[in-house]
């Protein structure tokens, strides 16, 4: 049999597998097949707008009680809390669960044995994970405006670096719930979506660090989404972006990503080392 070369599109390419354009499209290409999915699933596209928008409807009524019953507290800290966790929330939740469709779909393996490598299949993720993260944070800012009349605005510029150093730590969180699932198997897929409440009790997201015994706070310190909260609520409360403390929260956004990437490598290697990878979703 020959091959009749008048089928071949003339304006087909092949671009080197290692340069950046070979990779550009290897990572868009996760990003299509992820939208793709999510267009054909109302299940998940009712789940991105439900869940935040409980929350933010939750926290807003305790808001109104409290300012009813003429407790001495900030309103905006309490809905700007809302929405710097669900952005911390959503980064972990969004790229956990898109590596987990993977295994329910019995796509892991083949997503290992093509050219794509393991930072285009995380950058991937994150990507399309980012677009969720920003339309469930404009929702939710929407309707804090609408039905409490805070602004999610009245953080100010501050709002970019919280913003900023609560996606990282949220996908490094993500990176760690996967390398665990890799590592035990899918009974461990409980972690891609509750790792991140770990966090929320010594975080100081709805309370300032200072009503946790000595001890939390010592390990709050060393925890980034700490420094961005109680940057938030000096913020709100009129002082000066607190950049020493956007510094520290950098600095240990660093550290994790390092730490996650090394856990997903090795375990990674150990799952391709055992066969676990094509064990997935039987």
């Amino acid at each position: 049999m020959t091959l009749d070369m008048t089928t071949v599109p003339e304006t087909t390419t092949v671009l080197p597998p290692l340069s950046a354009a070979a990779r550009r499209r290897r990572i868009s290409g996760v990003v299509r097949r992820d939208l793709a999915s999510l267009r054909r699933s109302p299940i998940r596209i009712f789940e991105i707008v439900f869940w935040p928008t409980i929350e933010l409807v939750v926290w807003g009524f305790v808001t109104v009680y409290l300012q009813a019953s003429k407790v001495p507290f900030v309103v905006s800290m309490l809905l700007g809390a809302v929405l710097l966790w669900q952005i911390l929330h959503r980064a972990s939740n969004e790229v956990a669960i898109g590596f987990l469709e993977d295994i329910w779909s019995r796509n892991l393996l083949n997503m290992h044995v093509t050219p794509l490598t393991t930072t285009e299949y995380l950058s991937g993720l994150i990507v399309f994970s980012l677009t969720k993260v920003v339309f469930s944070v404009a929702m939710m800012g929407t309707m804090a405006y609408l039905l409490y009349g805070f602004g999610i605005l009245t953080i100010g510029v501050a709002l970019v670096p919280f913003m900023g150093l609560l996606l990282v730590l949220g996908w490094s969180l993500a990176i760690v719930a996967i390398s665990c699932v890799l590592r035990f198997g899918e009974g461990a897929q409980v972690i891609a979506w509750s790792l991140v409440f770990v966090f929320q009790p010594i975080a100081g997201v709805f309370y300032p660090v200072s009503v946790l015994p000595s001890g939390l706070q010592v390990v709050a310190s060393f925890v980034p989404a700490t420094h961005v909260f109680q940057g938030m609520r000096d913020v709100l409360g009129g002082a000066a972006i607190p950049w020493d403390r956007m510094a520290a929260a950098a600095a240990l956004d660093v550290v994790y990503v390092a730490l996650a990437l090394a856990l997903y490598t090795v375990t990674l290697r150990h799952a391709r080392a055992k066969g676990r990878l094509s064990r997935f979703g039987e």
